[in-house]
């Protein structure tokens, strides 16, 4: 389902017209053109931005204080993306319940295609974490049979791309630290209580 131009973010006067494809790189360094979609809503602690393929999920933020700094965030990537609520319905109505303190396993497809085989690696470790429970980066390095790659796996999960979908904030320093998080280490600490304080379903 594809919107009217009037229904379309026009980030720094950039209009690009009617179904615009982004275009990715694959690994093999082929191009495949996909068509984006977008929405921004409204959760229990702020405003998160959704962007997808068709394939999943490629971008979630965290919470923001407005819609301006979601848009701010994504940036042009908007200009590139169709308006689609519906698409996201499901992600919505989980990330709503995360943040307001519910239990949510997160079950969306991904597109990961823009990552390199090593991200994916500690991407998908890192989804196996419980809610409510912590690793270390050793932990994942371990996982991915790299156990000398901890910084790498650092690395990799501060350029997780779906935040909250693959629980970085959940990946703790080696010596029991909090460690880093892109968003800060009071976002982290934030995420991590709220998981330890859920409500049942």
């Amino acid at each position: 389902m594809f919107h009217k131009a009037k229904d379309r973010l026009i980030i720094f006067g950039a209009y690009t017209g009617p179904r615009i494809r982004l275009i990715h790189a694959s690994l093999k360094g082929n191009y495949m053109p996909q068509e984006l979609f977008y929405v921004i809503f409204k959760t229990a602690i702020g405003w998160i931005g959704i962007i997808g393929s068709a394939k999943g999920l490629l971008h979630v933020t965290l919470p923001q204080t407005s819609k301006l700094d979601i848009i701010r965030i994504l940036g042009f990537k908007l200009n590139q993306a169709e308006l689609s609520n519906g698409r996201f319905k499901g992600t919505i109505k989980h990330l709503r319940a995360y943040f307001s303190g519910y239990k949510v396993e997160f079950y969306d497809k991904l597109d990961l295609s823009d990552a390199t085989h090593f991200q994916r690696e500690v991407w998908q470790a890192t989804k196996c974490i419980p809610y409510g429970e912590t690793r270390s980066y050793s932990w994942v390095a371990r996982q991915i049979n790299r156990p000398q790659a901890s910084r790498a796996v650092g690395q990799a999960l501060r350029r997780n791309p779906l935040p909250i979908v693959i629980p970085c904030h959940r990946v703790v320093a080696n010596d029991g630290g909090i460690g880093g998080f892109s968003s800060g280490q009071d976002m982290k600490r934030y995420l991590l209580n709220l998981e330890t304080k859920s409500r049942i379903e």
